[in-house]
């Protein structure tokens, strides 16, 4: 019995390995979407650093009004970063939709490969475009002057809290793309996740909101996670927010990848 179940788990991670090289050559094929990941953030943290990120910096709490640019470059950065995972999302929805519409899932369906290893490498194949997108952003980032003062354990930490959220995200994104009837409908629907951080502390402090959505961004996922990087990378009080962003992600991941499983298999058994 135990000779079985290895053979089963070891032909689950070949198959999960094969879906994933086929999804990472799908990126290299049409890296239209991928661009599109990291040019969206990098557009927004050049508009809000030279252009309001002098007058937003001035009104942070405690910063000199004369280097409110770069004070607001450091607030900013956690909430670029989180904005770039969120995009990729839509990445993951559409190309997980594009395989439904298309028949290719179907074509899956049919053959001897692990129903698991289709959903696991969408998500593991969308979170190394996420991890890759986030270096991108970071290294925009530094050459406009971001400087982290993040020793080497908080950068560990701060690593493993981004692949920790880009995984979560993923299989909320290939949910998305499962859930939606056409393509159109998965690019749109994953918008939401990149909302989040403006809804959150991402780009001015929790406490200047009006209380109604205040109360929305203290308690809404992208808020512990922004201030845990921001507290890992730039040493501003972390207090619980680190097991708020490790709680969160660990539900968001179980809750997609139950939505995903369930609506694989429903469409399965048509």
């Amino acid at each position: 019995m135990t000779t079985i179940a290895l053979r089963r788990r070891s032909h689950v991670i070949a198959d999960s390995v094969t879906m994933l090289r086929r999804n990472l050559l799908h990126v290299v094929r049409y890296p239209g979407l991928s661009m599109f990941t990291i040019l969206g953030p990098v557009v927004i943290l050049l508009l809000t650093v030279f252009v309001f990120g002098g007058t937003l910096g001035a009104g942070l709490p405690g910063v000199d009004p004369a280097g409110g640019r770069d004070a607001y470059l450091a607030y900013v950065m956690p909430g670029i970063l989180l904005i770039t995972i969120a995009g990729t999302a839509s990445g993951a929805a559409i190309t997980v939709a594009m395989d439904m519409t298309e028949g290719i899932t179907a074509r899956f369906r049919t053959m001897a490969i692990s129903r698991s290893a289709v959903l696991a490498g969408h998500v593991i194949g969308n979170t190394i475009q996420a991890i890759i997108a986030v270096a991108l952003v970071l290294g925009v980032g530094v050459a406009i002057g971001f400087r982290p003062t993040a020793a080497p354990l908080e950068w560990i930490a701060a690593a493993f809290v981004i692949v920790l959220i880009a995984f979560a995200i993923s299989w909320i994104g290939v949910a998305m793309g499962m859930q939606s009837k056409t393509v159109e409908t998965a690019s749109n629907l994953p918008l939401i996740l990149t909302l989040l951080p403006l809804l959150g502390s991402g780009f001015v402090p929790t406490a200047s909101m009006p209380s109604w959505l205040q109360w929305f961004a203290q308690h809404q996922p992208f808020t512990p996670f922004i201030e845990t990087l921001r507290g890992l990378l730039v040493g501003t009080p972390l207090a619980g927010n680190l097991a708020l962003a490790i709680g969160w992600s660990i539900a968001i991941a179980a809750a997609g990848a139950i939505w995903a499983i369930v609506i694989y298999e429903r469409k399965s058994v048509r």
